[in-house]
């Protein structure tokens, strides 16, 4: 009998829908193709077009499939113009995150072409490197605080734990120990300036004692950018606090691409979501020319995590497909200044992907 993963669909605001649609698209594809595994899809209505419709945007009905699922493939949530009564942006992703412990943001940057990065002399694979941001506590822990627009004074509170801590730092150490990388952890803090970063390098070296095949080292997080700008080729797996990952991130993105071609999985010890790391770009919603790079690359993500063997032949072929399709630095979307539509650049993909399956590793 074959084994079923409930993988929960929650298609997202603006772009979020169209990109997760063409990811659904390819799970659809692969599926005739695996031996002894099926998915069952059970999309389910969350964002700000479910708040506006019921008020909620995260139904009890929602959180209750995912907290059932396998796992959940998420496309980007939120509307700048649309906000909760206190002014601030309505994130269900966030909700997720917390509620279901889904303490690891793993953020994984490759180059595909030299044509896809703002800098000099850095071919395919060449930047390759993955950030973990821990992703319920640091300076997001106080992010449901409401500010007295009147008071003279506003603060938040940086939490750092010793439980978050280690978990996150754990599982960077493990992330490195399987990639084919430099075997190295480099913590990103700001230990020099705030003791909360002094206590969060201080468990970082408890929990690399753990793992004394993986190098461990520290970098403070303004070198980190400029280290990121200058010699990006020397990481291999960054980890730090949510709001310094939160920023990294994005930087990370710029020297690949873009956060078109920036996937996410926010990982915890019972359950996972996947979703690529860009906004929902109300601005060219429903246009068809929103880059699907990083959406498909979330659910390679997602396919390697259910740990399946047929899901990672199924990870590694979409893989694969994926960097056929972008070996050809002509094979892009309007972002990377290529002409091709979103259904377009899914469907050079799933060809190829269709061939891997098969077992025709030549690309098309």
């Amino acid at each position: 009998m074959p084994q079923s993963f409930h993988l929960v669909i929650l298609g997202g605001d603006g772009i979020g829908p169209e990109v997760c649609d063409q990811s659904v698209r390819l799970l659809e594809i692969m599926q005739p193709h695996l031996d002894g595994v099926e998915f069952q899809l059970d999309r389910h209505s969350v964002g700000v077009g479910e708040y506006q419709r019921s008020g909620e945007a995260l139904p009890q009905s929602a959180y209750d499939a995912c907290l059932a699922s396998d796992a959940v493939l998420l496309g980007a949530m939120g509307l700048p113009n649309v906000r909760y009564p206190n002014g601030k942006e309505i994130a269900p992703q966030l909700d997720l995150r917390e509620r279901l412990q889904l303490y690891g943001g793993v953020r994984p940057i490759r180059l595909y072409h030299e044509a896809d990065t703002p800098l000099k002399g850095h071919g395919p694979g060449e930047i390759d490197f993955v950030l973990v941001r821990e992703s319920t506590e640091g300076l997001f822990y106080g992010r449901d605080a409401i500010a007295d627009l009147e008071a003279d004074e506003a603060t938040n509170l940086l939490r750092i734990t010793r439980s978050a801590s280690e978990r996150v730092c754990r599982l960077a150490f493990e992330t490195a120990r399987r990639r084919d990388g430099k075997k190295t952890v480099t913590l990103i803090d700001k230990a020099n300036v705030l003791s909360s970063m002094v206590y969060f390098r201080h468990v970082f070296d408890e929990v690399a004692k753990e793992f004394l095949d993986i190098k461990a080292e520290h970098v403070y997080v303004d070198a980190a950018a400029l280290f990121l700008v200058r010699r990006p080729q020397d990481f291999d797996v960054m980890v730090t606090e949510n709001m310094f990952g939160d920023i990294l991130s994005d930087l990370a993105a710029g020297l690949v691409g873009g956060m078109g071609m920036a996937p996410s999985g926010d990982i915890g010890d019972d359950a996972a979501v996947f979703q690529p790391s860009h906004g929902s770009a109300p601005d060219i919603a429903g246009q068809s020319i929103a880059n699907p790079i990083a959406m498909h690359l979330s659910t390679a993500m997602m396919l390697e995590w259910l740990d399946h063997p047929e899901t990672r032949r199924a990870a590694d072929a979409l893989n694969a497909a994926i960097a056929d399709v972008l070996s050809d630095p002509t094979q892009r979307t309007a972002d990377m200044g290529g002409n091709l539509s979103t259904v377009e650049i899914t469907d050079k993909i799933a060809e190829r992907l269709s061939k891997r399956l098969q077992g025709e590793t030549t690309a098309v």
